[in-house]
């Protein structure tokens, strides 16, 4: 009896001391774990890989709190702190693949990409620079000759990347500027026009400062922003273009190059 008792007493030990084993129901890792996990790894890996391991893997992957931390600790805050993205993975994404939308922004492939709407003198030319950019990987311009030159880039915003239902809700800023220069020994006039449109490519907002007569032989930086523009934009109209002031033959016009249209989700810090 005394056995039997022991028996039983050193029996219900071992099962005390004996590990349970986890459910296949039972998630090896919290939630929260799981999050900090994917913050360390590259956004595409959670996406493409991460998500479809299992259940919980995706709604951690595909959770609102998880993209809003990734934009918090990476440094993407909204432009307008009023304006909270309804989809922050949507978010993210645009921040990091901010991008110029403008094609062959300095001419290194000729003048593929631009529509000319006019072609004087003559013409338009790619020249290699005179002086040099902040930016030392500028090393081409455009260039106009003594009759007007203007050519222009129509963007597709939804082609682009960026939904009406984005940019109606959220109207991220709108960034353009390009570098403007003239000849050393000849006077140029120098024009620019930034227009967004609606589906019917009817005008909603418009920048379109005074004709510009560069006085030194320096390069400087024309910008602008949109901002607060209302929804409907579904498309931006670039143009820019000059000529000398001079009519000398050849090329001694306005020179320009990085001509630049970006969507901008996030402040810049």
């Amino acid at each position: 009896m005394k056995r039997k008792a022991m028996d039983k007493s050193h029996s219900s030990d071992h099962d005390r001391e004996r590990p349970t084993r986890r459910t296949a129901q039972e998630p090896l890792f919290s939630a929260y774990i799981l999050e900090e996990i994917f913050l360390k790894l590259p956004p595409q890996q959670v996406v493409v890989l991460c998500r479809v391991v299992c259940h919980q893997w995706k709604e951690v992957a595909d959770s609102e709190s998880f993209w809003r931390q990734r934009c918090r600790r990476e440094g993407y805050h909204p432009s307008c702190a009023s304006k909270i993205p309804s989809d922050w993975r949507k978010f993210y994404f645009l921040c990091i693949e901010r991008r110029n939308l403008l094609r062959n922004p300095r001419g290194e492939q000729g003048l593929n990409g631009w529509r000319i709407l006019k072609n004087g003198g003559d013409r338009w030319a790619v020249h290699g620079i005179r002086k040099s950019l902040p930016d030392d990987s500028i090393q081409s311009n455009f260039v106009t000759s003594f009759g007007m030159c203007t050519k222009m880039q129509l963007i597709d915003l939804e082609n682009e990347g960026y939904s009406s239902s984005f940019m109606d809700d959220f109207q991220p800023d709108i960034r353009i500027y390009e570098w403007y220069t003239r000849c050393p020994d000849c006077s140029c006039m120098y024009n620019i026009s930034v227009e967004l449109l609606n589906e019917r490519k009817q005008l909603i907002q418009k920048f379109a400062p005074d004709t510009v007569y560069p006085e030194v032989d320096e390069w400087k930086q024309m910008t602008h922003i949109f901002q607060n523009y209302g929804p409907g934009v579904r498309y931006i109209r670039f143009t820019h273009g000059g000529k000398d002031t001079r009519f000398w033959k050849g090329w001694y016009g306005i020179r320009l190059t990085e001509s630049c249209v970006e969507i901008c989700p996030a402040k810049d810090t």
